[in-house]
């Protein structure tokens, strides 16, 4: 995917929300992270509990929401109470029917618009939990509308498991909100997953990078190899899981580069005696152990690999390091591990930078693809002339009509490619198959190989035909492919394609990025006069006839296989250094002091807090269980305190945080409370203390009345006095 910062709308972005159950309590903590993470997004909720209506009806907010995200929040529980409309689901035949229904109208919608959709699994109650028959059929559901819904394009959901392996709550469940207002989590839980949805959002809509380079020393083992030796290095439990979260993001299509200063030699002895190392020599693509500066090292292998600075990761423990590699390679992404080993793995863990979506075969197979590529480099390097290194490659070039099987690889090359690229339009899965089948237009895939190996599917060419002539949308061809005249040949099929067809030109559009000099300079040595637009935008316009002879044109081409100057450096586009950086300091952040939920929650819980406008003076709590009362009050309305005769409703309260706080008061004083109360009173914190004391004197045992008559004596309350004068008074002995 680009590492731009994507473009804003504008307008802002919608997080579009329907669950089972009420879902408002998460506005707070997802607008906590969409304020930290800069993204201008609007949250909306659905109706209650219409997850389906939401689905089919082309009017719905789901339906409408053309840009941002679409979340459906599921909790299988609730169809054992009730379904749509309100039918009672009472049965596990109307469960699993009601699944499928669920399923086939996702798969439908997530079909016909480009919106994605994020579908979060949740909890059941403690007490289906403990119950092992209800427990197995609620698990049998969860795997089979994962299964159902394997593979649909445009659509991530995230199972119980994940949400409780990233941000485990031990007192997530909520019986008293549950039963009240079908409020079944506690704020705690909710922030949990407000917290993994903004997660989900983030890997949506922000860049994946293509090359993560490692440190050695401190890095990957414990010691320094060049001082210690090979066997006097430590592997331990902490290193060893960094070694594995590395193999997992290789297998997911990373490439991994190894950065150290050190004499080779000992670095080679250490993958070599160590055979406990879980990365291995074969898992990293290329590498740099040399003494010279760690910046200039990352400039070399981004030329070997043929891939943007900005694409890099950097990862090292040393913060003299991390400065140098910040001032020299500003486009590169620059994490520093913390100081203490313990935290590494849980610090990586909560690198949100690192999570993705969906990984294609060609995506999982890309180290292999860049080893082949540095063979072709070296034997480029002994060719005598550009020709005869073409020549000696042996190329053999595809190009074909898509099939719908490779929507994903084109969608991830739309998003991936930078350099040459015509207009860098990026592109979901659903958005290309709805400008084919709404628009008319037509797609070409690219398939190279050579005596090396095969380079696999890396171009792409998405052109309409209209008033007889040809107009190009989408031209691209991956780095690890270019410079090989695959570009002329895609070129020239497209001219050929407009001769079968009578058709008399071609036009091609080309949209200035900052990275995507390589595509103006090769359209440029075409020799056709560009037409100048607005913003840094150009029309090239060919005869059919030129085009299709552009497959033999020979045109001049240095033996480093680029056809003219390099594109410019990202950071020198405006401010892309600094975003860089900010980002950097934001994945840190969140990776070190926002990683669970508790911490999220008290930060979260910090930041809304607001000063209140009051209509009464106010007066501090009297007694403990004013006291308790006001702070339960004071969390859910976000004020740093409460008077006890403040109006709950006047400080910002409403019905559905009324449901939240009567719970907790249930639960904190085990006392038995109406919903009545919300409508009988100000619900002020002396009038809730005054409804507490009075459950408490009425399951009072003889000898409690004492000590309830003595701090009944600090509110001077007649009406609490005469309840408690009517108890018998305590025996004594």
């Amino acid at each position: 995917m680009s590492t731009e910062l994507p473009d804003q709308p504008l307008e802002p972005q919608k997080i579009a929300i329907a669950a089972t159950f009420t879902a408002e309590p998460l506005e707070k903590p997802l607008g906590f992270w969409v304020q930290e993470l800069g993204t201008p997004m609007r949250i909306e909720f659905a109706p209650y509990n219409q997850i389906l209506q939401q689905l089919l009806d082309p009017s719905s907010l789901f339906s409408t929401n053309r840009h941002g995200v679409n979340v459906v929040l599921l909790r299988f529980e609730d169809w054992l109470r009730s379904g749509p409309d309100a039918r009672v689901l009472n049965t596990r035949q109307n469960v699993e029917g009601n699944l499928r229904e669920l399923a086939a109208a996702l798969t439908a919608a997530a079909e016909r618009l480009p919106t994605p959709y994020l579908v979060c699994l949740c909890p059941g109650s403690p007490a289906q939990a403990v119950d092992p028959e209800k427990s197995s059929f609620l698990k049998q559901m969860e795997a089979l509308l994962i299964s159902a819904l394997a593979g649909v394009t445009g659509l991530r959901i995230v199972p119980t498991s994940e949400l409780a392996d990233a941000y485990p709550v031990t007192a997530y469940y909520d019986a008293g909100g549950d039963q009240l207002g079908h409020i079944p989590f506690t704020p705690l839980f909710f922030t949990a997953l407000g917290t993994m949805i903004a997660r989900k959002i983030y890997a949506l809509k922000n860049p994946h990078y293509k090359v993560i380079v490692l440190d050695g020393d401190q890095t990957l083992w414990d010691g320094v190899c060049g001082e210690d030796g090979p066997l006097g290095i430590e592997i331990s439990p902490v290193r060893r899981a960094i070694q594995e979260f590395m193999v997992e993001q290789h297998d997911s299509g990373m490439l991994l580069c190894l950065c150290s200063k050190n004499n080779e030699e000992d670095v080679v002895q250490v993958f070599e005696q160590r055979t406990e190392m879980v990365l291995q020599r074969r898992h990293l693509v290329a590498w740099r152990v040399n003494w010279k500066r760690k910046s200039e090292n990352i400039k070399s292998l981004a030329g070997e690999l043929q891939v943007g600075l900005e694409s890099f990761i950097f990862i090292d423990d040393d913060p003299l390091e991390c400065a140098e590699v910040e001032a020299n390679c500003p486009e590169v992404l620059t994490l520093q591990l913390p100081g203490n080993p313990d935290v590494l793995p849980k610090f990586l863990r909560n690198l949100w930078v690192f999570d993705r979506g969906n990984t294609t075969e060609e995506g999982g197979k890309r180290t292999v693809l860049y080893t082949e590529s540095f063979q072709r480099e070296q034997f480029r390097k002994q060719a005598p002339s550009f020709e005869e290194f073409l020549a000696g490659l042996r190329l053999k070039v595809q190009i074909s009509p898509l099939v719908p099987h490779q929507l994903a690889r084109v969608s991830e090359l739309t998003n991936r490619t930078n350099q040459f690229n015509f207009t860098t339009t990026r592109r979901s899965e659903i958005e290309i198959r709805q400008l084919m089948e709404s628009e008319g237009a037509e797609c070409l895939v690219v398939h190279v190989k050579d005596r090396f190996g095969n380079y696999g599917f890396v171009g792409v060419v998405v052109f309409k035909a209209h008033a007889g002539a040809m107009t190009v949308d989408t031209f691209l061809l991956s780095c690890r492919a270019l410079g090989r005249r695959v570009e002329h040949r895609m070129l020239a099929r497209l001219g050929e394609i407009a001769q079968e067809r009578g058709l008399d030109r071609i036009d091609i559009p080309y949209v200035r990025s900052p990275k995507n000099q390589p595509a103006l300079d090769f359209l440029e040595s075409l020799g056709a006069p560009p037409k100048e637009l607005l913003g840094g935008s150009f029309q090239f316009r060919l005869t059919a006839r030129f085009a299709a002879a552009v497959r033999d044109q020979a045109i001049s081409e240095r033996t480093d296989g680029s056809t003219s100057k390099p594109a410019p450096s990202a950071a020198a586009s405006s401010g892309f250094a600094a975003n860089t950086q900010a980002r950097a300091s934001l994945l840190t952040s969140i990776a070190t002091e926002l990683c669970d939920a508790d911490q999220i929650h008290r930060v979260v819980a910090e930041r809304a807090l607001r000063q209140p406008k009051r209509s009464t003076t106010y007066v501090a709590p009297r007694t403990d269980i004013e006291r308790r009362l006001a702070e339960i009050y004071a969390e859910f309305l976000d004020v740093e305190r409460v008077g006890i005769h403040d109006s709950f409703f006047e400080l910002g309260g409403h019905s559905l945080l009324a449901t939240q706080v009567l719970s907790r008061i249930r639960e904190a004083f085990q006392v038995e409370l109406s919903q009545r109360l919300f409508f009988a009173s100000e619900f002020t914190v002396a009038e809730m203390a005054k409804q507490v004391m009075k459950q408490q004197i009425k399951r009072a045992d003889p000898q409690e009345v004492a000590v309830l008559k003595k701090r009944l004596n600090e509110l001077s309350d007649e009406e609490v006095k005469a309840l408690l004068a009517s108890k018998k008074k305590p025996q004594t002995l």
